[in-house]
């Protein structure tokens, strides 16, 4: 007893006086249209002799393994006086170092930076932008320790625009690795400008010009804001960014826990254009919540060196997809039928994609990895996109409570909880059996029959039974089959190529396959409008002779067409008993 008690003590003594590490980043960029940053890391109470820094190969946010370290030169480590240290590549992510027993050392490397997307970092000549785990290095072992980022902008920019906290002139504090990469950065000569909505403090940086009209970017996304904090029923940040870029070809955007990037085309300002972009900002902002803060128990703390397994992405996007327009109509863009319109239009898109009946939802999920980010010619044939599924999902679950507690609660007050449970309590990820348990915990009821149903299988859902609970009676408007060959096309160099082959189609029965060039029909050579005009003319049954060249082979197949039985959801409105005030609480507009 005494021998333990003294341990103990000896142990709470070292873990008081030991001293921390500290790490200190110092990012240049002299040559912006050299496309490269200098960084300079910088680590000072080392204990050991030799320690180990890594370069993540993932953007928590986008799952795909993009192997940041390849774009990583010249990596060298001294001591503090200056004495080259030595240092070992000993993985595709990692360097060794043997420190020499010295407290401090300097760690110099430059990153090719010239992918302008939310998931990785840029510069030239007109600005630059940072995603941390494209940048910056991490001491193995000491995610959790604290530090500084000092950057020194080329001489022709003048502002710096990120959630990180500044202590001075250029330079920002972070209490860990995960906060430090959490927090994009963008560097440059962008436009700033800010709102209040919801309590908090936002400030938009534009970068690029655009058709934009600043006054009425204030007011809507106010409106977003405050649409999806009344629906989670607090809004956890005192600040938020938006970083913007507005360039040519987009990517999207990607979530932080207090700021998003949104890259949208420039002109994107402007009809139903500018309805996705607010679509977009209220995916991402939604995401602040959902996937930020309440989170699968594999998305945070992360583990940058590998892959990050959950079955749950149809959850944090396929819920989030499902709010981002859910809220254009809260907040009064969406009138009922503009809504209704999206929603069925993504339920028939699901439909009748082939995959929908080979990949359960849950699967989509955790084959992310190597499915979702790396489609191939055969992919609408075997996946789903977890975004889409989730969301009809995510409908179904909500008209199911909204029913059963016949409008007193919705798929609102389910997250509210889980957020209050997991988050506010504890600050910890779920397991795919505790979201469940979590589920039936609200419903009161056993849920597996929609587990086992929609989420680890593909079984056709019962969409009547549920848009029943909001007075809406759905039919399946599947017209006559219509004659179908089955194949996408493109021109490519001057030829007229198969690109995707859908699964027990004609064309696939009779042996056409993806990269055929289609170079004749019955004998007569035909280009891209040219084949869509005669197959067009063709009935169900009609054969005819198409000539291909594969691999440099001509071969002729005789195809005899096929039929196509596509289906179309529709929605009547059918309002008895209560259903109107369930389906007027659903899709009630809460910002004026």
């Amino acid at each position: 007893m005494r021998k333990s008690f003294f341990l103990l003590l000896a142990l709470v003594y070292f873990s008081f006086n030991a001293e921390a590490v500290d790490i200190h980043y110092k990012v240049e960029m002299p040559l912006p249209n050299s496309h490269y940053y200098n960084v300079k890391m910088s680590i000072t109470g080392l204990k050991q002799k030799e320690t180990i820094v890594k370069m993540p190969v993932w953007a928590p946010g986008s799952y795909l393994s993009r192997e940041f370290a390849k774009n990583v030169n010249q990596v060298y480590a001294t001591s503090k006086k200056g004495k080259l240290l030595q240092i070992e590549k000993v993985s595709k992510n990692a360097w060794k170092i043997d420190t020499k027993g010295e407290n401090s050392i300097f760690i110099d490397y430059q990153v090719y930076a010239f992918e302008l997307s939310v998931r990785t970092s840029f510069l030239d000549d007109s600005h630059g932008y940072i995603n941390g785990t494209s940048v910056f290095m991490y001491m193995d072992g000491e995610k959790e320790s604290p530090g500084k980022l000092t950057i020194v902008p080329h001489e022709s920019f003048s502002k710096i625009s990120t959630a990180l906290n500044s202590t001075e002139k250029n330079t920002f504090e972070f209490k860990n690795y995960d906060q430090l990469v959490d927090c994009p950065i963008e560097i440059g000569n962008q436009h700033e400008f800010h709102f209040t909505a919801s309590g908090v403090d936002h400030t938009v940086a534009m970068y690029g010009e655009g058709n934009y009209d600043e006054e009425v970017l204030k007011r809507d996304m106010a409106k977003i804001v405050e649409a999806e904090t009344m629906i989670m029923g607090e809004n956890p940040n005192k600040e938020y960014l938006f970083i913007i870029h507005n360039i040519t070809v987009p990517s999207g955007g990607l979530e932080h826990k207090n700021s998003t990037t949104l890259q949208v085309n420039r002109w994107t300002y402007d009809g139903d254009d500018y309805l996705g972009f607010l679509s977009l900002v209220a995916h991402e902002y939604f995401h602040l919540w959902n996937v930020k803060r309440m989170r699968p128990k594999a998305l945070g703390p992360f583990n940058y060196d590998t892959e990050n397994y959950t079955d749950l992405l149809w959850v944090m996007e396929g819920f989030t997809s499902y709010y981002d327009e859910l809220v254009l109509r809260r907040a009064g863009f969406y009138t009922e039928d503009d809504y209704l319109g999206k929603l069925f239009s993504t339920i028939n898109y699901v439909e009748n994609r082939p995959g929908n009946n080979v990949q359960p939802v849950a699967h989509a999920s955790f084959d992310a990895w190597i499915k979702a980010y790396r489609p191939n010619e055969n992919s609408v044939n075997t996946t789903i996109s977890y975004y889409s599924k989730g969301q009809i999902l995510a409908a179904m679950l909500d008209m199911h409570i909204i029913g059963k507690f016949k409008g007193k609660k919705s798929l609102d007050d389910f997250l509210q909880a889980i957020y209050a449970q997991y988050y506010k309590a504890n600050d910890v990820g779920y397991t795919e059996a505790q979201f469940q348990e979590a589920l039936e915990a609200f419903l009161g009821e056993d849920m597996d029959w929609f587990f086992s149903k929609y989420v680890y299988s593909s079984q056709n859902i019962d969409y009547a039974t549920h848009f029943n609970n909001v007075g809406l009676d759905v039919s399946d408007q599947t017209k006559e089959p219509r004659s179908e060959l089955g194949i996408q096309t493109k021109n490519s160099g001057g030829k007229l190529v198969i690109t995707t082959v859908y699964s027990g189609s004609a064309a696939e029965k009779q042996g056409l396959s993806v990269n055929d060039e289609i170079i004749a029909v019955n004998g007569y050579r035909v280009d891209k409008g040219d084949f869509e005009q005669m197959m067009a003319t063709q009935n169900i049954g009609d054969v005819f002779k198409v000539l291909v060249s594969r691999d440099n082979l001509l071969k002729t197949y005789k195809v005899e067409m096929g039929a196509n039985h596509r289906i179309k959801y529709t929605y009547q409105p059918n309002f008895n008993g209560n259903s109107r005030a369930l389906f007027d609480y659903w899709l009630r507009v809460d910002v004026k």
